[in-house]
């Protein structure tokens, strides 16, 4: 499997990992669109929403655990934040791994579609 973040998974490519357990990683994002703009990722690779199978729905509860944690930890939780996740190439979509991105650290527009 060719998955960039698979491979950040298996530590085969570094990133800036803030949070990592037995089925979830959260890392910086590269390209960051707001101060803090921080991707979590499920360890099991789900291509995005729409290819969740029955049974693994507990992996997007664990993820919103984990991005309430993250909120807290990185200091945006009583200002707020948003999290994005985008399905498909039409939903913008760019790596095909489930991710939610964690965006704060500033006022955020109102609009969240170009």
């Amino acid at each position: 499997m060719d998955c960039i973040f698979c491979k950040i998974i298996q530590k085969e490519i570094p990133a800036n990992i803030v949070y990592e357990d037995e089925e979830v990683l959260a890392f910086r994002d590269i390209q960051p669109a707001a101060p803090v703009h921080i991707l979590v990722i499920p360890k099991k690779h789900i291509a995005s929403l729409v290819d969740l199978k029955p049974g693994e729905e507990a992996i997007i509860a664990k993820i919103y655990q984990v991005i309430q944690q993250i909120a807290k930890q990185e200091k945006i939780a009583d200002k707020g934040f948003r999290v994005i996740v985008n399905c498909g190439e039409d939903g913008g979509q760019e790596v095909p791994h489930l991710h939610f991105h964690l965006l704060g650290g500033k006022k955020l527009g109102e609009k969240i579609v170009g």
